[in-house]
C-alpha cells in the first residue's frame, strides 16, 4: 500500500499538469472544428465511402469527428513524443521549427482581411474557414506542437514510462471534452476564435523566449496568461469602453499580415522547388498512355 500512494500521487498530478499545460490546446483545438457543421457527414473519398459509412456510427458528423479524430491523434502523438523524449530534449531545434509553425499560424489568422483595398478599417480578418480533412490536418499538427513541452513536463515527474503514459492518457481525454465545451461557446462568443490564436501565439513566443534566450515560464504562469486572454477577450468583445480602442487592434492587424507577406515571401521559393519536385514526381508515376 505504501507504494501505491507515490504512484496515485503522481498520476493525480500528471492530470493537474496535462490540464494547465492544455488550457490553450482545448481552446484552439475547440476553436479549430467550431466552424465545421454539426448535422454534416464527413465528406469521405469515393473509393472509401463504405468504410465512411460504417465508421459513421463511431465518429460522428464533421465536428465531433473531427475532435474524436484529434483525440486518436493526440494519443499517438503523445506516444510517439514519449518515445522521442531524450531526443527532443537535446535538441531545441525541433522546438524552434514547432514555434515558427504557431507563431505563422497565429499571424496568419489575426491579420487584417487585407491591404486596405476599400474595406471597412475597423473590421478585422475572420478566421480562416477550412475543409474537413485540412481542419483534421491542421489538428493533428497542432496536437504534435503541443505534445513537446507536455511530455517533456510529465517525463520529469516520474521515470515510470506506464505512470506518465496513464497520467497524460486521462489529461488528453478530459481536455478533449473541454475541447468540444469549447467549441459551442465559440458560437456563443465569435470573439474566442481570435483569443484562441492569441494564445497559439503566447506559445509560439514561450518556445522562443525559452530556446533562445532561456526565458522559463512557469507552469502555473502559462496557466494564468492563457485564461487572462480569454477574460480579457470576452471582456473586449462587452465592453463598448474597450472597444474604443479597436484601432491599436487594426493596427496589430495590419502589422501581422506584413509579416505573413514577407515570410510567404522568403519562402516562396523553397515552395516553388517543392511544387516542381512533386510535379516531376506526379509525372513520372502516371501510367503513359499506350
Amino acid at each position: 500500500m505504501n507504494e501505491v500512494w507515490p504512484i496515485v500521487v503522481i498520476i493525480l498530478q500528471l492530470i493537474f499538469l496535462e490540464g494547465i499545460l492544455s488550457i490553450d490546446n482545448a481552446a484552439v483545438i475547440g476553436a479549430l472544428v467550431s466552424p465545421l457543421p454539426s448535422d454534416k457527414r464527413i465528406p469521405w473519398p469515393p473509393a472509401l465511402k463504405k468504410i465512411g459509412d460504417w465508421l459513421h456510427p463511431m465518429l460522428g458528423d464533421q465536428r465531433m469527428a473531427a475532435l474524436r479524430v484529434g483525440l486518436l491523434g493526440a494519443y499517438l502523438g503523445r506516444g510517439l513524443m514519449l518515445l522521442m523524449t531524450s531526443f527532443l530534449i537535446h535538441n531545441s531545434w525541433i522546438k524552434l521549427i514547432g514555434a515558427a509553425y504557431l507563431i505563422h499560424l497565429a499571424l496568419d489568422n489575426l491579420q487584417d482581411r487585407s491591404g486596405g483595398g476599400g474595406e471597412d478599417d475597423d473590421d478585422v480578418k475572420p478566421i480562416k474557414v477550412q475543409t474537413f480533412w485540412a481542419t483534421v490536418l491542421t489538428v493533428e499538427t497542432m496536437d504534435l506542437i503541443f505534445s513537446i513541452d507536455n511530455v517533456v513536463a510529465a517525463v520529469s515527474l516520474s521515470e515510470k514510462l506506464w505512470v506518465v503514459m496513464l497520467g497524460v492518457a486521462i489529461g488528453i481525454l478530459t481536455m478533449r471534452y473541454a475541447a468540444g465545451i469549447f467549441s459551442y461557446a465559440v458560437e456563443r462568443e465569435p470573439i474566442l476564435q481570435q483569443a484562441a490564436y492569441v494564445l497559439v501565439l503566447n506559445i509560439g513566443i514561450e518556445l522562443v523566449l525559452a530556446q533562445v534566450w532561456h526565458i522559463e515560464i512557469s507552469d502555473l504562469l502559462r496557466f494564468g496568461i492563457s485564461i487572462a486572454t480569454i477574460l480579457l477577450a470576452i471582456a473586449y468583445a462587452h465592453s463598448p469602453f474597450l472597444q474604443k480602442f479597436n484601432f491599436a487592434l487594426v493596427w496589430l492587424a495590419r502589422g501581422f499580415g506584413i509579416v505573413v507577406e514577407f515570410v510567404d515571401w522568403a519562402l516562396a521559393p523553397f515552395r516553388g522547388i517543392l511544387n516542381l519536385v512533386f510535379g516531376l514526381f506526379r509525372r513520372k508515376s502516371e501510367p503513359t498512355p499506350a
